[in-house]
């Protein structure tokens, strides 16, 4: 219990990430129960304050959308109604795009000399590795590359 209230002291952590520690340890189920919920019980461990915390890191540090962090929290077993209100109160919809077009730049500039068309196809693919929506890449993709001479589809074909 002190060990994990110390880990949990130091930054936030999912339940998911403290049972399969407690199981690593050889913690019998029943014990580890009772471990978290004392955690949650003295504030410890909280769920809505990781999913924050994990929003806030994962699209400022990492340059993560909105899709990959979903992904990632649901993969942490956080529940869908605390992954949802984290994404709306902790995602600006305009640092977002200021994010993604930050990187397609830094991108495009390493595709020069490619066919447009695939250019075009490399930015898409690389914003949605990233986890933005598919509507935000495309317009993103679309202003950059106006802004980098990159025709459309339409002009190439």
């Amino acid at each position: 219990m002190a060990r994990l209230a110390a880990l949990c002291s130091r930054g936030e952590q999912a339940e998911s990430d403290l049972r399969n520690k407690l199981q690593r340890w050889g913690i019998d189920p029943a014990e580890a129960d009772r471990i978290i919920q004392r955690l949650k019980d003295n504030n410890f461990l909280n769920e809505e304050r990781y999913a924050h915390a994990f929003v806030r890191d994962k699209a400022r540090f990492n340059g993560w959308g909105r899709v990959k962090i979903a992904h990632a929290l649901r993969q942490k077993q956080v529940s869908s109604s605390v992954i949802l209100q984290a994404l709306d109160e902790e995602l600006d919809t305009e640092a977002s795009r200021d994010t993604l077009m930050h990187l397609l730049q830094g991108k495009a500039r390493t595709l020069t000399g490619r066919e447009p068309r695939l250019a075009r196809a490399a930015l898409l693919r690389f914003a949605a590795s990233r986890g933005f929506e598919a509507d935000l890449c495309y317009r993103c993709v679309d202003e950059v590359c106006r802004t980098m001479n990159i025709p459309d589809d339409e002009q190439t074909d």
